[in-house]
């Protein structure tokens, strides 16, 4: 046999060596850093559109830091639009009723959604027994 015909041989089980090891046998890489959100992010799948204090509305959707996902509720399924929390009517009532008592200049500003997003997180512990971590506004347009 050439030569040349070897050393290809070779090179080919080498790397046929090291794929088996890489990707079968080797052990599994570092969990790594702690995921950055702390939780289970739960999008409610309605929009909301809701009157200001100060005669401007707002359009927004809300997002909650979970410590773990929701539950389905009691084996039937959601209203159509709705997700499968059991309390989310409940957690739609207390978003209405906090950023309905807000103004837009509030709701337009960094620190007032801050202040905003604090008042119904504190309104959601009070209402429901779910764990919100944190509250997000992800999309918010305040006419």
């Amino acid at each position: 046999m050439p030569k040349n015909k070897l050393i290809a041989i070779a090179v080919v089980a080498l790397i046929g060596v090291f794929g088996v090891y890489k990707f079968v046998l080797a052990p599994p890489a570092p969990a790594g850093a702690k995921p950055k959100v702390p939780g289970v992010v739960y999008v409610l799948p309605k929009e909301f559109l809701v009157n200001l204090s100060d005669g401007r509305y707002a359009k927004f959707s809300v997002a909650m830091v979970l410590d773990h996902a929701p539950e389905p509720g009691h084996g039937e399924s959601p209203p159509e639009g709705y997700g499968v929390m059991p309390e989310e009517a409940v957690v739609r009532d207390a978003v209405t009723d906090v950023l309905g008592a807000s103004t837009g200049e509030q709701l337009s500003s960094a620190a007032g959604r801050e202040k905003v997003k604090k008042q119904l997180k504190r309104r959601l512990k009070q209402r429901t027994d779910l764990h919100v971590e944190d509250v997000l506004l992800p999309d918010i347009t305040v006419q």
